[in-house]
């Protein structure tokens, strides 16, 4: 994950060794790089297991409206568990908070060396190909496959024509987790236009990051500000946990000027190198992971407090009570974030396992792929008398291991077109 990827999103494989100087420097590298590969295994991980939660949280709606009754819950709960467990909620409220952010960081992060050495025209062209071609391929095919069974519970009628029929006449285009995607890709095109009108911009992003150094506490305050400033008023005016859709462009109305923060932020850092400042394994950041966990769990802590301060109706707060609860998300945000940040550059560098190398280098396929196996698993234990925490362990095991391994045949199949491609190439006579 540096430099020689050919790609910017968190998502994509890594490929090769890092390219450096001789010595120390390259160790040091090398050593991020093992550390975000790491992380990319770990994070895919934490996805599939947050989806194969959120069947299970208490906080979720009881029963189970019908499919074509706004606001179309069945987006969020496709299947809704009899059985539940509070723990799932403390989960999938630690991982809302800064997972989604800590990904548009990271493909920032990836996306300065691929600026640098393709161009802005390539670039975007070669983020039209890798992102958007999936993103379009999922919300045709894999999206209606993932929701079938939510139409299921919510339908007197389970055949395949009344689902059809009830899915064309949608108002808009469901496109489940792979909403990521498209805020993602809008992400890159804007810093690849970016790049194209002011071609000094990675350079002088690399100065503030020198600016910032080897500093947390400077950089989290600019990251705060940024990040309210981004985050506050759409969040004042739409509440927390709205969400609105445009076609398959669906979004979290708080958060997408947030996302492009987390993405310039992460584009910063990246300018300036993984072996320097903040993404330096023996960096400030990493050596003092254990004060950035104290200051995550306090963080979320305030968070959850002023949240509970604005219910039951968000409009009916106070004003001060609306902008206090808005501006603890972005503190949140950023404490932990960077605290799992911190975690992989300080312990992850040293870890090699085949395991965590074949996850990460196929975590892009899994994030498309799992999303189907969760909702499915999830709908074949409905009338299971298991706990709430055994049936979530299955639907993480079973999605995560079939996606993985159609993933995995996927990229071996890839490889060895690659390879007879490459062979029929030398083979060929010179003209």
């Amino acid at each position: 994950m540096a430099d020689s990827r050919t790609g910017s999103e968190f998502f994509m494989p890594a490929k090769g060794c890092l390219e450096g100087s001789a010595g120390e420097g390259l160790d040091v590298k090398a050593n991020a790089s093992a550390a975000l590969s790491n992380m990319r295994a770990v994070v895919i991980v934490i996805v599939v297991a947050f989806h194969s939660a959120l069947a299970y949280l208490t906080s979720a709606p009881a029963t189970t409206a019908p499919f074509d009754q706004t606001p179309y819950l069945w987006q969020a709960f496709p299947i809704l568990d009899p059985q539940r467990w509070l723990g799932f909620d403390l989960f999938c409220i630690w991982q809302d908070l800064s997972l989604m952010s800590l990904m548009f960081f990271l493909s920032g992060v990836l996306a300065a060396g691929s600026l640098r050495r393709k161009g802005s025209k390539t670039y975007a062209l070669d983020r039209l190909w890798r992102i958007g071609f999936p993103f379009a391929m999922a919300c045709i095919f894999l999206s209606p496959i993932s929701f079938y069974p939510a139409y299921l519970v919510r339908s007197p009628d389970p055949s395949l024509l009344g689902f059809w029929r009830q899915w064309i006449s949608l108002p808009f285009v469901p496109s489940g987790p792979q909403w990521f995607l498209w805020q993602l890709l809008a992400a890159n095109l804007l810093g690849a236009g970016l790049y194209a009108i002011w071609p000094a911009m990675i350079e002088r992003l690399s100065r503030i990051a020198a600016w910032v150094g080897d500093a947390p506490l400077k950089f989290i305050a600019l990251l705060v500000a940024a990040s309210a400033l981004a985050y506050i008023p759409l969040a004042y005016v739409f509440s927390p946990w709205n969400w609105d859709a445009i076609g398959p462009f669906s979004m979290q109305l708080c958060r997408p000027a947030h996302y492009v923060v987390y993405f310039f932020a992460g584009l910063t850092l990246g300018s300036y190198g993984l072996d320097r400042g903040l993404l330096a394994c023996d960096g400030r950041l990493a050596r003092h992971w254990w004060a950035w966990l104290v200051a995550a769990l306090a963080a979320a802590g305030a968070w959850l407090g002023m949240m509970w301060l604005t219910q039951p109706v968000w409009s009916a707060a106070s004003p001060a009570i609306l902008i206090a609860a808005s501006f603890s998300y972005p503190v949140a945000c950023a404490c932990g974030g960077l605290t799992l940040l911190a975690i992989f550059l300080r312990y992850g560098g040293g870890i090699r396992l085949a395991l965590l190398d074949s996850l990460s280098a196929t975590a892009y396929s899994i994030y498309l792929l799992h999303y189907p196996f969760v909702v499915w698993l999830q709908y074949a234990l409905l009338d299971s008398n298991l706990i709430a925490p055994a049936k979530a362990a299955i639907v993480l095991a079973g999605s995560l291991s079939m996606s993985w391994l159609i993933s995995v045949g996927f990229s071996r199949v890839a490889a060895g077109s690659n390879v007879v491609a490459a062979r029929r190439a030398a083979s060929s006579p010179t003209r």
